[in-house]
């Protein structure tokens, strides 16, 4: 799922600031000898969840394309966001009780990880970068069963309340479907609606779920405290 991550209010130039001094710490580290340190935290109210160099380093092995070694400050910064933006849904998805992930889930879920990288064995490298032994890590295997929690709550928080209706169908296939289709496909015959209305139904869902998560997120970074906190 693509979500579209803004900036949270407050405290980013210090954010900035931080990961500065982060990017010189981190570039000298190796798997075997970082000492961890908190980064921020979030907090709810209720409960607080701490986000860590070693989070920030776990993030980026997850993420393709992303230089580890070293890491730069602007791809820790956005590992931190991304990672904000787990633990709040993490926070909430506490709220509504789950049984703990099936075996087939959490097999599907690393599979779907795996899916972004070239070979299982540069997945499996890059974990081993960060410090993991193997997809049996202990810290691993708690990573995969927080996503697959927080993906049921979205599953239920926001897809499942998603409603397309024909004329949002007939709107899309209207406005944005026949003159891309005549941009692209110059002089091809345009395929009917009928013929794309499953594909429009699935591309309207995403980005109706898309705008009900940028909407949630904004609401919770208000209620939420989120604290920096200088590497020592």
């Amino acid at each position: 799922m693509k979500w579209c991550f803004r900036h949270f209010s407050g405290g980013f130039a210090f954010g900035c600031i931080v990961f500065a001094a982060l990017f010189a710490a981190a570039g000298d580290l190796t798997a075997q000898t970082i000492v961890d340190k908190t980064v921020a935290t979030v907090s709810d109210g209720t409960k607080t969840e701490l986000i860590t160099l070693s989070d920030l380093r776990w993030q980026l092995a997850l993420m393709p394309n992303i230089e580890l070694e070293p890491a730069s400050s602007e791809n820790l910064n956005r590992a931190l966001q991304l990672l904000i933006n787990q633990r709040l849904f993490a926070l909430e998805a506490e709220r509504i009780p789950q049984p703990e992930p099936t075996e087939q889930k959490m097999n599907a879920k690393i599979a779907e990880m795996i899916s972004y990288f070239p070979t299982t064995a540069e997945f499996v490298r890059r974990l081993q970068i960060v410090g993991f032994d193997s997809i049996n890590d202990d810290n691993f295997e708690r990573i995969v069963r927080e996503r697959v929690a927080i993906d049921e709550y979205l599953e239920f928080r926001f897809r499942s309340f998603i409603v397309v209706t024909p004329s949002d169908e007939a709107a899309y296939y209207r406005d944005v479907f026949v003159p891309r289709f005549r941009d692209e496909s110059p002089g091809k015959i345009i395929p009917s609606i009928e013929e794309k209305r499953e594909e429009i139904r699935s591309t309207l869902t995403e980005q109706k779920v898309s705008e009900a998560i940028e909407a949630f997120l904004d609401e919770a970074k208000r209620r939420a405290e989120i604290i920096y906190i200088s590497p020592v």
